[in-house]
């Protein structure tokens, strides 16, 4: 004869599930909107070489956005996936308003003003928007300048490629009825990840490009890095896609 729980165990049972599933679901949100956070606070205030490649900084975490998105598609499903991709978005425009705010209000005096506040620059320095800055420079006013056009254009380039992983993720999902873990996680970003590359460098940059600030050649390296650098890391998190799954799963109680 099989046993069975008493209401109130199994009600304790079910909330202790619950909760659990909770728990993983802010895990993987948290990391998803630290990471994209990451990309517009730092953004391109410093461009690292990665062996061949030339990335900005702001990239390096990115990846695991697409990570995080794919296995909330496995785990919860569509629904609280796009609602995360749009939560996202809402915060981009918090951190867009965020810094406009900052440069409407008036600094301080120029005697309170802290050593570091002011920046002496010893020559004229071409900035994303076209425009130049010399003399001497408010540290704000650089890091809005830097980073003010690269979160409009990662908020264009987030939008369009996120809600595509989403889409694509479950597109090949009902195309192979469930099967094949690997095929719809690397599809789906590679897909999506090509679009985010090539949309955010083209719109960051492309002030500077029609101005004559940079060449051809350097706005395709730009675009060629970002997009090998996230590819490499889309191949990569395949294993620990599939590892995070089955323990999910598991420890989710998920079929």
């Amino acid at each position: 004869m099989e046993a069975t729980l008493n209401p109130a165990t199994e009600a304790a049972v079910d909330a202790d599930l619950r909760e659990r599933r909770e728990r993983v679901f802010l895990v993987l949100a948290g990391v998803f909107l630290c990471s994209m956070t990451l990309l517009n606070v730092i953004g391109i205030s410093r461009f690292v070489q990665l062996g061949p490649l030339a990335l900005a900084v702001g990239v390096l975490p990115y990846p695991l956005t697409f990570l995080c998105t794919d296995l909330i598609c496995e785990l919860y499903g569509k629904k609280r996936a796009n609602f995360l991709v749009t939560v996202g978005l809402c915060l981009n425009f918090f951190i867009l308003g965020c810094m406009y705010l900052g440069q409407l209000v008036a600094p301080v005096d120029a005697s309170a003003m802290p050593p570091w506040q002011v920046l002496h620059l010893a020559a004229d320095v071409p900035l994303p928007d076209g425009s130049t800055a010399s003399g001497s420079v408010e540290l704000f006013d650089l890091m809005y300048s830097l980073t003010s056009g690269a979160v409009f254009a990662s908020m264009m380039a987030y939008t369009a490629a996120q809600y595509c992983d989403v889409k694509l993720f479950h597109f090949w999902k009902r195309l192979t009825k469930g099967r094949h873990l690997w095929l719809r996680n690397n599809f789906s970003t590679l897909i999506s990840q090509a679009v985010d590359s090539f949309m955010v460098v083209s719109v960051t940059f492309g002030a500077v490009y029609l101005a004559g600030g940079i060449t051809t050649q350097q706005l395709l390296v730009l675009m060629g890095s970002n997009y090998l650098f996230k590819m490499t890391c889309a191949l990569l998190d395949t294993g620990p896609f599939y590892y995070l799954t089955y323990k999910l799963k598991r420890y989710l109680q998920m079929n």
